[in-house]
């Protein structure tokens, strides 16, 4: 049986919340008409139980169920 559950790596860029980072994720996009390719990041609250991540440490987020608002990301 597949893992379906979503796996990313990105970049913490905010530690300032109790037990939540936010992670920077850039991913490469083919531009539609032109073919050149670019990036595009996007910010995630990712839950991170023991606040042990800081600013800059590259770290690997999975899907979870909802831990609140929009917290749908836990730190592995």
């Amino acid at each position: 049986m597949e893992n379906k559950t979503k796996t990313m790596k990105g970049v913490v860029v905010s530690d300032k919340m109790d037990k939540t980072v936010v992670v920077s994720v850039s991913r490469f996009v083919k531009h539609p008409l032109y073919g050149k390719f670019y990036k595009v990041s996007k910010k995630y609250k990712a839950h991170d139980k023991d606040n042990k991540y800081k600013v800059g440490d590259k770290v690997d987020i999975v899907e979870t169920r909802p831990i609140s608002r929009d917290k749908h990301f836990k730190v592995i």
